[in-house]
């Protein structure tokens, strides 16, 4: 007879457990659905103070192309009036568009090779303002894209990673090396950019970038490729310091050997 009055005490006491225990879940809920509210809004009010507001002329990282790239160094000169041979496979309008600057010359060395130069660079390279890269812009204007490879192209100062492709259009054979930058880093990559621009706005500063391409008339493309890779490795050891290091990452002083 003692043993009913143990049971109900039995389970009054789990009944009592278990409602402590509901109310302890409810509190851990509620306290971690205002923590993740907590966190979400501070994202959103540090993405909103981290947002770019100043361009980099303003943050004092102006770029002027005609003025940084000499018009002759090492064994290049430029030729005058002969921008116009340099493709520029977009319309004029959307360069406008896309760029505060553009740079085309054509260069040549003491053996006659001639390397035409386009430089383009955007103080705003957010959305539907981020530069065109070649490998599209060429075949929209009636050129056929062939072999597309990536690799170093090795300087005193390092090596850049770029693009090397093969275009012709009809008789005309044009092998193009180029690259990109966000700021002063080169990119490689979607993911690689928005890095770039994450860096970039936590400073304030709107991401900038530039797009380096040369090119020349040669049916040998591998020949093509060389005398890029040694016009673009001379023109970084004859622009300063610090012009090197917006135009193409690489380091402010010569590489040690070995």
């Amino acid at each position: 007879m003692q043993a009913v009055p143990r049971l109900e005490a039995s389970v009054t006491i789990q009944a009592g457990w278990l409602a402590e225990t509901e109310v302890i879940s409810r509190m851990k809920l509620n306290h971690i659905a205002l923590t993740l509210a907590a966190l979400m809004c501070g994202a959103s009010v540090a993405g909103y103070t981290a947002r770019p507001t100043s361009k980099a002329a303003e943050k004092g990282n102006a770029v002027s192309l005609d003025a940084t790239v000499p018009k002759a160094f090492g064994d290049w000169s430029e030729l005058p009036d002969q921008g116009a041979q340099v493709v520029n496979p977009q319309t004029k309008e959307l360069l406008d568009k896309l760029y505060s600057q553009i740079l085309t010359r054509t260069y040549i060395n003491g053996q006659g090779y001639r390397i035409m130069l386009s430089m383009a660079y955007g103080d705003d390279q957010r959305g539907g303002l981020q530069a065109h890269r070649p490998e599209v812009c060429y075949p929209a204007q009636g050129f056929k894209l062939g072999e597309v490879s990536d690799g170093p192209l090795q300087t005193a100062f390092g090596p850049i990673d770029v693009r090397r492709l093969k275009t012709s259009l009809g008789r005309r054979n044009e092998p193009v090396t180029y690259w990109l930058t966000v700021g002063d880093q080169v990119i490689r990559s979607a993911f690689d950019k928005r890095i770039a621009q994450i860096k970039l706005g936590l400073t304030g500063q709107i991401p900038d970038g530039l797009l380096f391409r040369v090119s020349s008339i040669d049916d040998n493309d591998e020949r093509g490729f060389a005398m890029q890779q040694k016009f673009a490795a001379d023109m970084m050891a004859a622009v300063p310091p610090a012009a090197r290091k917006q135009l193409s990452g690489l380091a402010l002083d010569k590489l040690s050997p070995g």
